[in-house]
């Protein structure tokens, strides 16, 4: 999917709360304040604007080692979900998060800080490790980045993954949806 298809489909998700025009009359309880078969606007409509939002990937297990982080059995989607005030989430193909790391003003430019977490089966512990992600490269569903590490290890890791990317690391917040930020329609 490219990055127009993908902002046009985060616009779409975000302006669903907003407009209800396919319900059925009966379903529609309020008394129609627009001639019939006019869309129903439900509260006080708003322009849908970009907010700050941040990422999470999912996957059966990583290692870190040698300047890379490899994930094994990365989940399809990534998690997306708004920063505060405004209560969004959603997903997006990992294979489109990836075109991310490409383009002028683009990951590969300024990269995403990550936090890696990994669970210990035997321990029921944690091990974390704070990277900054750069040069994705998706092989099946092996993801592998290369990294630098800025605090912390995998060692004993062998369990379920999840890595937060953060988007903060730029001087203004991404202004596309494509970027990684969340189209929100009313608050």
């Amino acid at each position: 999917m490219n990055r127009i298809r993908f902002l046009a489909l985060l616009g779409a998700v975000a302006a669903l709360p907003v407009v209800v025009a396919s319900l059925p009359a009966a379903a529609q309880t309020a008394a129609p304040t627009t001639s019939p078969g006019a869309p129903k606007v439900i509260g006080q409509p708003q322009q849908p604007r970009v907010v700050p939002s941040m990422i999470v990937l999912n996957a059966k297990g990583a290692k870190l080692g040698g300047g890379k982080l490899v994930l094994e059995g990365v989940s399809p989607n990534a998690i997306i979900f708004a920063d505060r005030p405004v209560r969004s989430a959603g997903h997006a193909l990992t294979a489109h998060l990836l075109e991310e790391w490409s383009g002028n003003d683009s990951f590969a430019k300024t990269p995403p800080n990550a936090t890696v977490s990994v669970l210990m089966k035997a321990k029921a512990a944690v091990v974390d490790a704070v990277v900054v992600l750069k040069s994705p490269k998706l092989e099946g569903d092996k993801l592998t980045f290369d990294v630098d590490v800025l605090e912390g290890d995998l060692v004993g890791g062998d369990g379920a993954v999840s890595v937060f990317m953060d988007i903060i690391n730029l001087p203004l917040a991404r202004r596309t949806a494509h970027r990684g930020a969340w189209y929100h329609g009313a608050n």
